[in-house]
Parts: C-alpha cells; sequence; structure tokens
C-alpha cells in the first residue's frame, strides 16, 4: 500500500512578505510558548499611511494653535500630539524586523565561497538582533551580498599569503550593526590584505580622475574612495566571484538611494573596514524647513551637521575664488552651493560678505566631503511624511521626495546627494582643493592656473595653481614653534610655515586670529607658506617681464589688468631647507626646451622657471611621450630630462634617442636627486651631455647655456 501523504506543513512567512505579533498562551508546564498571530503585509501599510495622515493632521492643527493662541485647545491637542506620536511608535515596531533576517544565507554563501576559492572563512555577524524598517531591510539585503562576496574574494588573502604575512590561516569577515543616533550603522570588516593605496592612485591618474599633484595633496582615506567611481577597478582580474571596485558605484548608488552613506577605512596588510550609514525609516522622517526665493524646502537631517549664519557685522562672511563662493569654517575653506541656483529659481544676490544679512548655510555631509547649502531663511525641525517623488519631477535628480506641511502645502525634499552630483562640489576624489588637471603636454605659450594672493604690500602676487597643493585658513594658536622657526602639525608630520614678508604673523592673521596657507606637497614633503589673503584663481599667459634679481621672485607680469609679482617658489622651498633641491639664481637664454619629467608637481615649477629664463617650453611626463614628440616631428634645442622614472628610465630615454633620429645630436640634460660620482658616470656614459642636480635653478640654466653655445659652434 502506498504510504499515507503527509499532512501539509504551512511554509514559514517570508519577512518581506508577513510580521508577526506575539502573545501568550497556555502550555502545559513551564512558561508559556509565544503563539503567532499573522497579519498581512498589505494591512500593515494601510496601517501607517492611516498614521501618516494623522501626523500630518497633526502637524496642521499644532500650526493652527500656535497662530491662534487659544488655550483652550492647547491642552487636547498636546494630548492628542502624544497619543499620535505614540501610535505612531506602535505602528512603526510593527514593520520593524531584526537585520538578521537579511543576513540568513550569508553563512551559507561564505561556506561556499570558501570551498570555491580555496580558502579558509569565517563569518562573524554581530547585533543580528538590531532592527530596521522592513522596506530598508529589503533594498540593503543586495549591497551587503555584494560586500561580503567582495571581501572573501579580493579582500582576504589565499591561505599561503596570510601564513608568509605571520597571520592566521583563517580569514575572518566581521558584520556588525548598531543603533546610532536614530540611524543603523553597519560595518563589514575583513582582517585580509586592506587596500593599495598606491595601485589606486595609479589607477586614478591612468583614468584621468585625478592628477598626481592633487593626489599628493589627499589622504589615504580620499584616494580609497575612488574605488566607488564608476567602473573603478585595481583587480589583476574580474573573476566570477566579483571584483573590488567592480560594482562597489552600484553598491554606493543603492545605498545613496535610501538616504544612507557609504564609507571605507583600509590599513594595508591589516584589512578593510566599509561603513553603511542608513536611516531607521524611510516612511517618517525629521527634516529641517528651510525657504529659498520665497520657497520652502525640507532637508533631511540625517545630513545636516550645522547652521552657520552668514553675513552681518558679526555672522561669517563668505568670500569667492574664481567666482565659486567659499566660506571660511574654522579650519577649512567649505566650498558653498546656492539653493536658488541649482534649483533654477531667481539668482541670489552677490555674496560678498559686505553688510546686510545674507542668510543661512546649512553645512551638510555627502560621504567624506563637506559643503554648504545657501539658504533664506530656516523655519523649524520637523516630523515629516516621505511622499514618493511624482513621475514628472524624477529627472531632476535633486529631490528625493515631497511633503504636506501642517498649514497644507506641499514642498519638495531635497537629495543633499543629488545635489552633490549635479553641481559637482563633493565629487568623488574632489572637494577644496588647489589643482590643475591638466592632460598631455603643458606648454609655456598656452595659458596658465594662476592662484592670485596677497602678502605684505597691496601688489597682487601669483603661483602657478598646480604647484599649490591645499588652501588652508588655519587658528592661529595651531601654530608652534620648532627651532625658532613656525611650525605646525599637518597630516601626522610636522610642517614647517615661512613668512612673505619676513617676520611672523602679519598683524591681520593676529587680529582675525587665522592664518591663510598655500600648502605645497610633493610625496611625503610639505611647506605652508603665509599668506595675507586670497584673492582670485585666473588662466592668463605668463610672460614674466623684469625684476628677476628680488629674492624669492622670479619678475612681474600683467594678470588679470594689474602689474602682478610672480613668486619663485623654489626660493621658497628651498629656505625650508630639506631635501626638495639646492639654491640658485637667475639667467638667461631664447632657445626651445622639452623637459621629460614624470612628477607633476616638478613639471610645474620647472616650466615657469625655464620659461621666466627666456626659454619656449614642453613638458612631457614619460620618455614614451617624449618620443611619439619625435616621431610626430617635433623640433627642440636641448632637452631636459629626470632620471628616475618608471617605465623607461632617464638612461634609457638617453640611448633611445643617441641611437639615431632627428634628436640624435641635440644636447641632453639629466636631472637626478643623485649627485655622486658614479651617477655622474653612468649618464655620460648613456649620451647625457651633462648631469646637474636636481633641482639646482643656477646650474640648470648655466648648464643649458654652455650646452646650447657649444651646439651653435659645431
Amino acid at each position: 500500500a502506498a504510504p499515507a501523504a503527509a499532512p501539509p506543513v504551512e511554509a514559514a512567512p517570508e519577512p518581506a512578505a508577513e510580521t508577526v505579533v506575539e502573545a501568550p498562551a497556555e502550555a502545559a508546564g513551564g512558561p508559556a510558548p509565544p503563539q503567532s498571530i499573522r497579519v498581512s503585509v498589505d494591512v500593515l501599510e494601510d496601517l501607517m499611511t492611516l498614521v501618516s495622515e494623522l501626523v500630518l493632521t497633526r502637524n496642521q492643527l499644532m500650526q493652527l494653535a500656535r497662530a491662534r493662541d487659544d488655550q483652550a485647545y492647547s491642552v487636547p491637542l498636546q494630548r492628542l500630539s502624544h497619543i499620535t506620536s505614540d501610535l505612531q511608535d506602535g505602528v512603526m515596531k510593527t514593520r520593524m524586523q531584526p537585520i538578521g533576517n537579511a543576513w540568513q544565507k550569508l553563512p551559507r554563501l561564505v561556506r561556499d565561497l570558501a570551498r570555491e576559492l580555496g580558502k579558509k572563512i569565517e563569518l562573524e555577524m554581530r547585533g543580528a538582533e538590531t532592527e530596521l524598517d522592513r522596506q530598508v531591510l529589503e533594498l540593503i539585503k543586495d549591497p551587503l551580498t555584494h560586500m561580503v562576496r567582495n571581501s572573501a574574494d579580493h579582500g582576504l588573502e589565499s591561505t599561503e599569503a596570510r601564513r608568509a604575512a605571520g597571520k592566521p590561516e583563517t580569514g575572518r569577515i566581521t558584520l556588525n550593526a548598531y543603533h546610532e543616533g536614530g540611524h543603523i550603522l553597519i560595518e563589514i570588516a575583513d582582517d585580509g590584505k586592506g587596500l593599495d593605496t598606491a595601485r589606486i592612485g595609479e589607477k586614478a591618474v591612468a583614468q584621468g580622475l585625478a592628477t598626481e599633484a592633487e593626489l599628493a595633496g589627499m589622504s589615504d582615506r580620499e584616494i580609497h574612495r575612488f574605488i566607488f567611481r564608476a567602473g573603478f577597478s585595481t583587480a589583476a582580474a574580474v573573476t566570477a566571484v566579483s571584483g573590488r571596485g567592480v560594482g562597489m558605484d552600484v553598491v554606493k548608488t543603492n545605498v545613496e538611494r535610501i538616504g544612507g552613506t557609504i564609507d571605507v577605512a583600509s590599513t594595508l596588510g591589516r584589512g578593510t573596514t566599509f561603513t553603511i550609514k542608513i536611516p531607521l525609516t524611510l516612511a517618517i522622517v525629521s527634516a529641517l524647513v528651510v525657504e529659498v526665493a520665497g520657497e520652502r524646502f525640507a532637508i533631511p537631517q540625517i545630513g545636516v551637521l550645522e547652521l552657520v549664519r552668514v553675513g552681518g557685522a558679526s555672522g561669517a562672511q563668505v568670500e569667492r575664488i574664481k567666482d565659486a563662493p567659499v566660506l571660511r569654517l574654522r579650519d577649512r575653506l567649505l566650498p558653498l552651493v546656492g539653493l536658488a541656483r541649482v534649483l533654477g529659481l531667481e539668482e541670489e544676490p552677490p555674496q560678498d560678505g559686505a553688510g546686510g544679512d545674507v542668510g543661512f548655510v546649512v553645512v551638510t555631509q555627502v560621504g567624506p566631503s563637506l559643503f554648504g547649502l545657501i539658504v533664506d531663511r530656516v523655519h523649524d525641525t520637523e516630523e515629516i511624511v516621505v511622499k514618493p517623488v511624482p513621475p514628472i519631477l524624477r529627472h531632476i535628480g535633486v529631490f528625493s521626495g515631497n511633503t504636506i506641511l501642517g498649514d497644507g502645502s506641499v514642498i519638495m525634499i531635497l537629495d543633499p546627494n543629488g545635489i552633490a552630483r549635479a553641481t559637482g562640489v563633493a565629487a568623488e576624489g574632489a572637494g577644496l582643493r588647489a589643482g590643475a588637471a591638466q592632460a598631455g603636454a603643458v606648454r609655456s605659450s598656452e595659458k596658465t592656473a594662476l592662484l592670485l594672493f596677497r602678502a605684505g604690500d597691496a601688489t597682487p602676487k601669483a603661483v602657478p595653481l598646480g604647484l599649490v597643493a591645499r588652501l588652508d585658513d588655519l587658528p592661529v594658536d595651531r601654530i608652534e614653534q620648532s627651532g625658532g622657526a613656525p611650525v605646525v602639525q599637518y597630516r601626522g608630520q610636522l610642517m614647517p610655515l615661512l613668512s612673505m614678508t619676513g617676520g611672523g604673523l602679519s598683524a591681520e592673521a593676529e587680529q582675525r586670529g587665522r592664518q591663510t596657507v598655500l600648502v605645497f606637497s610633493e610625496r611625503e614633503r610639505s611647506l605652508g607658506l603665509m599668506v595675507d589673503a586670497i584673492l582670485d584663481v585666473v588662466e592668463e599667459r605668463l610672460e614674466v617681464k623684469g625684476g628677476g634679481d628680488r629674492p624669492g621672485f622670479l619678475g612681474s607680469a600683467v594678470v588679470a589688468g594689474k602689474v602682478t609679482e610672480v613668486i619663485d617658489t623654489a626660493w621658497w622651498l628651498r629656505q625650508a631647507g630639506g631635501d626638495w633641491f639646492r639654491p640658485g639664481a637667475a639667467a638667461e637664454a631664447a632657445r626651445r626646451l622639452l623637459v621629460v619629467e614624470d612628477s607633476a608637481f616638478f613639471r610645474e615649477l620647472v616650466v615657469p622657471t625655464l620659461s621666466a629664463a627666456g626659454y619656449e617650453v614642453v613638458a612631457v611626463g614619460q620618455p614614451s611621450e617624449a618620443l611619439a614628440l619625435r616621431e610626430a616631428g617635433a623640433e627642440f634645442d636641448a632637452i631636459v630630462s629626470d632620471i628616475e622614472m618608471p617605465g623607461m628610465d632617464g638612461f634609457g630615454f638617453a640611448r633611445a634617442v643617441r641611437e639615431g633620429g632627428a634628436w640624435a645630436a641635440l644636447p641632453l640634460v639629466a636631472l637626478s636627486g643623485r649627485a655622486d660620482p658614479a651617477a655622474l658616470a653612468q649618464a655620460r656614459a648613456a649620451g647625457f651631455t651633462d648631469f646637474v642636480p636636481k633641482y639646482d635653478r643656477e646650474a640648470l640654466v648655466e648648464s643649458l647655456r654652455s650646452c646650447l653655445a657649444v651646439a651653435l659652434s659645431i
């Protein structure tokens, strides 16, 4: 006989389909076990909608009561407000589910990955009982799964590599979730090899996302965030499991879509930690109501750090660098965005910071980047019910929804992430860093981006923008003394400070309590030049005239219609000591030069220096680019080349030039940080005409003069 069919067993519901409400029940012996009542999600959604409408009605009644100042209704309305809040909390709890429901499949996923990759992997989950809204839970599942696969595949080393590094053979992936200030923080950490900062920097330069000068001014954390750029990857090969960087932009987009943020912290050889910050719920949020050009908007408080009043006699002042508004906020220059301009409303009045009430700046954070939103008025904070963006407005990208205020008016909810993307003010790897992204050759005959500033007297001063790594506004109490010279603690090191006036702090800086500093950085070296004020950034062809005999200045030029002194950056760097280069002075010549230098910093340094000496200069970053110019028929009178370069070094380049072609007989001058006899002999053997220590301006110009004189006499 056929076996009797087993009675049907009701499958356990998926968390996204139903919610379980526990109630006590009788049981024989011992405590009563929990009993479940199955409630359809549709019923809970309807309840949430009704509570949302009740919150809107409560807000409207409270606003009416405040306007009329009617004491008869104040007590009942206050009671209604408390009941509404309690009811809202109760309904929200029915939507809450432990985040462990999104982690249920991860242990098996990790076991399968360990088997497939041939690694030993241990998954540790903490805070699985942390609750968040069901809607948020569903949206966070896929990003979490990808992050775990990513950590297992490219975060953790192989067993042999871990053994060689002195680590336990079993790699560990840790998931940790906890509440913090009305948000959920989820950490995905591994104890693997960490992110290779140098490799990420190389890829960023190769893909045109940053220049070497910009990278020199970035922290490791800023460089690591390049992995969130679309299509960015440092993996040697994209595997079927994952690729660190491949798809990370999708993870970031999905997290930001629910109003969250993602950040990364990594230490080479020790591991990587991704931190995701998301709101508890998407239904009812606390928001700041602001006004711009007569229109009101809501900004979710998750991204609001502080409010700053600007203008007037006591408020902070908005300044401008090349028509871009900035705000000096404590120890940094904060880029500003005018909401009226972004939203297509009437243009805000010029923010010159002179008299009158300009308004307020809402300091907002997107990832690690800070920027300010300029608004006219700040009304109040209010709990708002988030309604979806109408289809007709979804293409705009700066709105995350709309809501109804207590007075019945409908306002839009702003999305700080969308505003950052639309304006580019907080793009990955950007921020308020001075740096010129120049592709290809740098030509002295073309326009150069110049930073104009004031120091000492009223005559404007200029420096090539590409040399400046950062603009800092430091509190004077951070400036200390070391060996009788001013220094400041800068990124874990002591950075020397130089005053252009020959003394210490200017009277203006002492009165204001802050010192403006131009920071020059090349790899691990940094120097701060103390100035009085930043004036502007302009693009002009740099034609330096006379006056080069004054120490610290290349001469004068007409910039933006005014006589401007062009500083000799090399001279100021020499005053700081260290191993930047050696001293020098001015000279003169009139020839066409090719400079081959892999460091963007030294390219920016040598072009205006030789240009001021009368040469027409073309600078390239690699020997291959120089040889390509030779094949294209470019003509030069002499070549100046660095020795230490990746790929083909200076010796290989010299041999390639001497092998034949149009440049075979050109004078070749070698630049190197090594000045020993062995290096000189090797340079002569490779075909260099002369050898100059890097960077001795006087010796370089004298060498070029001598080499060109010999070439003319032949």
